[in-house]
């Protein structure tokens, strides 16, 4: 399977089945990938003089044998075809 940063891929396993989003970041070295709105987890930051501190959601890893690559023109031209 071939993953891009900025492709659309669906969540097939773990806990955000279903969700789709867009690949943000990809490690080749551990085959995950960073997908936008999965996979969020808490971490807990010490203010400095740049941030603020507290507690802050961000998207963490996730397995890219757990993700579905979504091809939109299929979708479109599968659609177009019924009518």
């Amino acid at each position: 399977m071939i993953l891009k940063k900025g492709a659309q891929v669906k969540v097939i396993a773990g806990k955000d089945k279903g969700k789709t989003g867009e690949i943000l970041e990809i490690n080749r070295k551990l085959n995950k990938i960073k997908i936008k709105s999965v996979g969020m987890i808490k971490r807990h930051t010490k203010p400095t003089k740049e941030n603020k501190g507290g507690i802050i959601s961000k998207e963490s890893f996730v397995h890219q044998s757990n993700v579905k690559n979504i091809d939109i023109k299929k979708n479109v031209k599968k659609e177009a075809s019924k009518k």
